[in-house]
């Protein structure tokens, strides 16, 4: 396994392609992507105009949005995940996102993807000077809590889930702080 970060491109299509494609229509944690996307040509193109704009310098982005790294998760050059990397919290984010966002898609589960991406976001944020970053996930996704927390994520509190979240998921989000 080599898992590795790469800017969204459409030379990475066809993986792109099949692995939103796995998650069957539902929301997907870090991708940057409306729930429920077809996963043809003409949207991985408008994502990847959206990435470059939301991580541009000086990019004037939208009310209450900020700037964000998009990430493709690759695994020896296909795509198997998604991660996003917030470089600021708003209100919303600071309650229900964090700065961290990711998810792997199902087959690629349980194979330590997660962490090596997360592993790798982090380096980038403290690189780039962040003494902290937060992240956020379901009370009962198990997976996800037990990642954060093996990259040294401490448990800062719980909140419950909004309505207008992304998905129809109910209960508590965990959210969690690294100490870079």
């Amino acid at each position: 396994m080599t898992i590795a970060l790469a800017s969204p491109s459409l030379d990475l299509f066809d993986s792109w392609s099949a692995t939103v494609a796995e998650f069957g229509g539902v929301h997907i944690d870090g991708a940057g992507l409306d729930r429920g996307v077809v996963p043809d040509r003409a949207a991985c193109e408008e994502f990847i105009a959206k990435a470059e704009l939301y991580g541009a310098a000086d990019a004037e982005l939208p009310e209450g949005h900020v700037p964000c790294d998009y990430f493709w998760i690759t695994d020896d050059g296909e795509v198997v995940g998604f991660i996003a990397f917030r470089r600021a919290l708003n209100d919303w984010l600071r309650s229900y996102g964090g700065h961290i966002g990711y998810s792997v898609r199902p087959s690629r589960r349980r194979q330590g993807v997660a962490r090596a991406a997360l592993d790798l976001v982090v380096d980038r944020a403290r690189a780039q000077g962040y003494d902290r970053v937060m992240l956020t996930c379901d009370g009962e996704n198990v997976g996800s809590y037990r990642t954060i927390e093996g990259a040294g994520g401490v448990l800062a509190g719980t909140v419950d889930r909004p309505a207008d979240m992304a998905d129809d998921r109910t209960g508590r989000l965990l959210q969690y702080w690294i100490e870079l």
